[in-house]
């Protein structure tokens, strides 16, 4: 196969996320083929009822968090640690890398029991409403996550410091004034010491949110090309793209438990599970709603590649400055390692954003009208 190396990346990180997603699938399967998940209940509760459903659902899903994610090892560590090196993007050490996976994997645990945990208590309280109290409650998590990430999550994982390139800084900060946008500080962001890739980002909603520069992009990058990628970013709080996704989010999360309500009454029985609001169908609910995630791919792909498309428009219409869009694409393509022309199927079920070539493309005919 005639591939381009970057080509060659995509089709192999594409691979392993295919995988992952098919172990995480038949694993939850198998449990449920086998009587596995009975097992890991019955084990949870100590061999009675005694320690309650909150402590046995914990105990639930830790046994089945371990599970996945031990045996899934091999495919996180070649897809985040070795591709990445042999592909020239990562800087991490392994013992750095293993470390980020580490606490990665112990926030996910601690919110997976959360949510597990309210999705029951929905489940034994509301048995006929279960799907639409816990869709409400992960909208309003949604939101919160949304708030709280850029100074609670983030800094578990990077270091930032306010940006300490007055010029740059001042030029960002009325960059966002112009667009309407009311930002905390403009802060760098540490990458450099992990990965060649550069980014920016405009996180938080509210008073939380505030302009991140990569310490590779300030590196790599003129002021002029920075602005114009902060503009993009800036067009996702103007158009409210960042409402519309946890919207769409939260519908999404509501039309997987609906369907993983009818899903555990029509075989709650058959596979001897005391009722819908036993954990032992916990892999189940997941198959199901995870069902309905994947078939709605596309469509999610679709509405974030034409926010994305907007937002180009936008970050030329605010800047001016096509040539400077332009080149900064061409140097993110270069430096992360993009695919240049994606099949149309890869697309569809893969891309939130256009190709490089498209944006390029579109940044040309805005600089021709203009």
């Amino acid at each position: 196969m005639n591939e381009d190396r970057a080509s060659r990346y995509h089709r192999l990180k594409r691979r392993v996320s295919v995988l992952s997603v098919a172990w995480s699938g038949l694993l939850l399967l198998l449990l449920l083929a086998t009587g596995g998940s009975l097992g890991l209940r019955q084990f949870a509760e100590g061999g009675t009822s005694a320690r309650g459903p909150l402590f046995s659902a914990a105990i639930y899903v830790v046994l089945l968090f371990l599970l996945n994610e031990i045996i899934a090892m091999p495919l996180s560590f070649y897809s985040g640690y070795l591709l990445e090196h042999r592909y020239g993007l990562s800087r991490e050490s392994i013992a750095r890398w293993a470390g980020d996976q580490v606490k990665g994997a112990a926030i996910g645990l601690v919110l997976g029991i959360g949510a597990v945990e309210a999705i029951y208590a929905a489940l034994r309280w509301l048995p006929e409403w279960w799907w639409l109290a816990a869709g409400l409650f992960f909208a309003v998590v949604i939101i919160l996550m949304a708030n709280l990430a850029p100074v609670i999550l983030l800094p578990i994982f990077f270091r930032f410091k306010p940006l300490e390139r007055e010029v740059l800084r001042d030029r960002l900060l009325r960059l966002a004034e112009r667009a309407g946008a009311r930002v905390m500080g403009v802060f760098e962001w540490s990458l450099g010491d992990r990965t060649r890739k550069a980014n920016a980002a405009l996180t938080g909603l509210g008073a939380t949110r505030r302009i991140l520069v990569s310490d590779t992009l300030l590196a790599e990058y003129s002021d002029d090309e920075i602005e114009v990628i902060l503009a993009h970013e800036l067009a996702h709080h103007v158009h409210g793209d960042i409402w519309k996704g946890i919207a769409f989010e939260a519908v999404l999360i509501l039309a997987g438990f609906w369907v993983a309500d009818r899903v555990l009454r029509a075989f709650a029985s058959v596979l001897g599970l005391r009722g819908i609001a036993d954990v032992a169908g916990l892999p189940l609910l997941l198959l199901a709603a995870g069902a309905v995630s994947l078939l709605l791919v596309p469509a999610a792909n679709a509405l974030s590649r034409l926010h994305e498309r907007r937002a180009d428009r936008y970050a030329l219409d605010l800047t001016h400055n096509a040539a400077a869009f332009i080149s900064a694409m061409r140097r993110l393509g270069a430096q992360n390692l993009a695919e240049d022309a994606p099949s149309a199927l890869v697309r569809t079920l893969f891309y939130t954003h256009p190709p490089i070539r498209e944006r390029i493309a579109m940044a040309e005919t805005f600089n021709t009208r203009n």
